[in-house]
């Protein structure tokens, strides 16, 4: 049996309706984050899209403890979420064989509130080859499953990462592009982002578009 194909949900507003990207990723690690969301937002502009980046709101952290601080950053980088139609998500592997915790976070906030989930990588080894090198040599076959040193399974399903990260963009009808960007240029290079914005617009202009957000009468 077919599943049915995901319906994408684009914001009604203002600007005409333009399309609202929100663009997670490590990338505000970065030692110039602004500049890098500013290239993005500038491949989005040319697709025809709103780019959206995490540090785009000027965010009141002053007389804030470092909880109150980061709490704060989360709450806002919610409600740009919650703004968007769509995320285009940089998976590639941050501090371990997976995505960065955050982005993958947003990710299922996207999917949960219905809207369109795009991913890349610029690693596009699958994700049981980086768990077994990131372990280190520490991990057994055990019958048919590989196992870390505690007996715990890992995953291998051919996936770049994690089920839930690629299950939310099939589900939601996005893409996911992977790309083998040279290894200095892992977190920079967009050439795998600006495959995500021209599949991206390709499936919004062949979708089925509802103007209604999730929630709204």
């Amino acid at each position: 049996m077919t599943d049915p194909t995901p319906q994408i949900r684009i914001r009604t507003g203002a600007r005409g309706g333009t399309v609202r990207i929100y663009l997670a990723g490590p990338e505000v690690f970065l030692p110039n984050p602004v500049e890098a969301g500013v290239r993005k937002k500038q491949l989005c502009a040319q697709y025809g899209f709103e780019g959206i980046y995490p540090i785009d709101a000027q965010v009141d952290l002053e007389g804030l403890s470092p909880r109150e601080a980061a709490l704060r950053i989360g709450r806002i980088n919610e409600q740009l979420v919650r703004s968007c139609d769509g995320v285009i998500a940089n998976m590639t592997p941050f501090r371990g064989p997976s995505a960065d915790v955050g982005t993958a976070y947003e990710m299922g906030l996207a999917r949960g509130l219905g809207l369109l989930v795009c991913g890349y990588t610029n690693d596009p080894r699958p994700f049981t080859t980086r768990t077994c090198e990131f372990l280190t040599g520490k991990f057994s076959k055990i019958e048919t499953r590989l196992c870390d040193e505690n007996a715990m399974e890992i995953e291998q399903f051919g996936l770049a990462d994690n089920l839930m990260l690629e299950s939310s963009i099939e589900e939601s009808g996005g893409c996911f592009i992977a790309y083998d960007a040279p290894a200095k240029q892992r977190f920079t290079d967009l050439r795998a982002f600006e495959q995500c914005l021209a599949a991206m617009r390709k499936i919004i202009a062949d979708g089925a578009i509802s103007r209604q957000r999730p929630g709204q009468a």
